[in-house]
C-alpha cells in the first residue's frame, strides 16, 4: 500500500499494517463512532457515536479494556469531551442538547442547549474555572458555567460550527463555508482574527498546538486530503505551510489521477507536539510539523477512520475503523466496520526529528 502515497512533506515513516500490532477493543458501540477522547488524568476512554450512547472505558497499560460506564443522548453524539480533573465527561448531540456524566456519580444530566445539533464540545480551563464550550450547527457558540442554566455568553458565528479546538488562551474555530475565527479566550466574545481557510475545500476538522509550543498556531484539515499548519501571529507566517496527504494514485501508472479522501481528524502528541491524520482512506499517519517530515503510516484499516486521540501521556493512540459520513446517507452501506483500535506508541513513531 505505501507506494500508493505521495507527500510533497519528506517521507522517513516506515509502514505497518495495523493487524500486526494494534489491539481491537471489546464492545463497541452499535453504529458510527463519531468521536474519542481520552481523560486528561488517567487511560479512561469516553467514545461517542451515532447509536445515541456515550460509553467510557477503561484502558490498561498493555492495552486491554473494560467497558466501565454508558448513557444517552436521543439523537445521535456529534462529540466528547472530558474536565481537567477527569471526573466528568461532557457529550454534545443531534438532540441540540449538551450532557455532562459525573464519574463519581454515574449521573448524567443536560448542561446546554442549542436551536440545533450540538457539533462540537470543548472544556476551557481558565484561571478562574472551567467553562463548557458548545459549537452548533445554528451558527452559535455557548459558553456554560456549569452552576447556571443559561448559557454565560453566546457568540454568533458567520456559518454553521463544524469544528472547533482550545488551547487555552486560544481558541480556533471552523466552520461552513470556509470561515476560520481564532479567538483569544481573555475575550471571548469577539473574535481576535477571522480568515478564510489556507485549503480550497471545506473544512473537516481543526486542532489546535498543544500546550509549551512556543508560537500559538493550529492545523487544518479539508474533505480534499490535505492539512495546512497556519501560525497565529503574521510574525510568523512564514512558517506556515500546507501538504497533501490521504489520496492515492487511481491506477499505478496514472500519476495526475489522484483518488483523494477526506481528513477526518487531526490528534497533536501531548508531549512531543508531533501530529496524526486519520482519512476516509484508512490510513494514519504520524508528522513532525518543524521538520515536515511524516514519521510513521499505517494502513490501519479497510475503512474510513473516522476519529482519534492520544491519551494524557501520548503512549496510546485510540482511533475508530467507522462510517465517517463523507459520502453521505447512501454511503452507509450494511457490514460497514465500527471497531476501536489501540495503538501503542513507540519513542521513535511520535518523537520529532532533527531539523534538515
Amino acid at each position: 500500500m505505501a507506494s500508493f502515497f505521495n507527500s510533497s512533506v519528506n517521507n522517513t515513516g516506515n509502514t505497518t499494517t495495523a493487524s500486526e500490532k494494534d489491539i481491537e477493543m471489546g464492545d463497541p458501540p452499535t453504529d458510527s463512532i463519531s468521536s474519542m477522547s481520552f481523560s486528561p488524568q488517567a487511560d479512561y476512554l469516553a467514545v461517542g457515536s451515532w447509536d445515541n450512547s456515550v460509553r467510557i472505558y477503561e484502558v490498561g497499560a498493555n492495552g486491554q479494556s473494560q467497558g466501565k460506564a454508558i448513557y444517552e443522548h436521543q439523537g445521535p453524539v456529534m462529540d466528547v469531551c472530558w474536565n481537567k480533573e477527569g471526573n466528568k465527561v461532557f457529550s454534545g448531540g443531534a438532540d441540540n442538547a449538551g450532557r455532562m456524566f459525573d464519574v463519581s456519580t454515574g449521573q448524567a444530566t443536560q448542561v446546554a442547549q442549542h436551536d440545533a445539533p450540538i457539533k462540537v464540545v470543548r472544556w476551557v480551563d481558565t484561571p478562574q474555572a472551567g467553562i463548557l464550550a458548545t459549537g452548533s450547527w445554528d451558527k452559535t457558540i455557548k459558553y456554560w458555567d456549569l452552576r447556571a442554566q443559561a448559557p454565560v455568553a453566546t457568540v454568533n458565528l458567520p456559518e454553521r460550527c463544524y469544528t472547533f479546538d482550545v488551547q487555552y488562551p486560544l481558541m480556533v474555530v471552523g466552520t461552513a463555508e470556509r470561515h476560520i475565527q481564532i479567538f483569544s479566550l481573555t475575550n471571548p466574545n469577539t473574535a481576535y482574527k477571522t480568515i478564510t481557510s489556507p485549503l480550497k475545500w471545506q473544512t473537516r476538522v481543526v486542532s489546535c498546538f498543544p500546550a509549551g509550543t512556543p508560537n500559538s498556531g493550529f492545523a487544518v484539515g479539508s474533505i480534499e486530503g490535505r492539512v495546512a499548519i497556519q501560525y497565529v501571529e503574521d510574525k510568523d507566517s512564514g512558517n506556515n505551510f500546507s501538504f497533501k496527504c490521504h489520496r492515492r494514485d487511481s491506477a499505478p501508472v496514472a500519476k495526475d489521477q489522484a483518488v483523494i479522501f477526506p481528513v477526518n481528524d487531526i490528534s497533536f502528541h501531548p508531549v512531543h507536539g508531533t501530529f496524526s491524520t486519520c482519512g476516509a482512506d484508512g490510513v494514519v499517519y504520524f508528522w513532525d510539523k518543524d521538520a515536515r517530515q511524516r514519521l510513521k503510516t499505517f494502513d490501519a484499516a479497510p475503512g474510513p477512520i473516522s476519529t482519534s486521540c492520544f491519551n494524557h501521556n501520548g503512549n496510546i493512540f485510540a482511533y475508530a475503523v467507522s462510517y465517517d459520513w463523507s459520502k453521505g446517507y447512501t454511503g452507509m452501506t450494511p457490514g460497514h466496520p465500527n471497531k476501536m483500535m489501540l495503538h501503542m506508541c513507540k519513542d521513535d513513531e511520535v518523537r520529532k526529528r532533527n531539523k534538515k
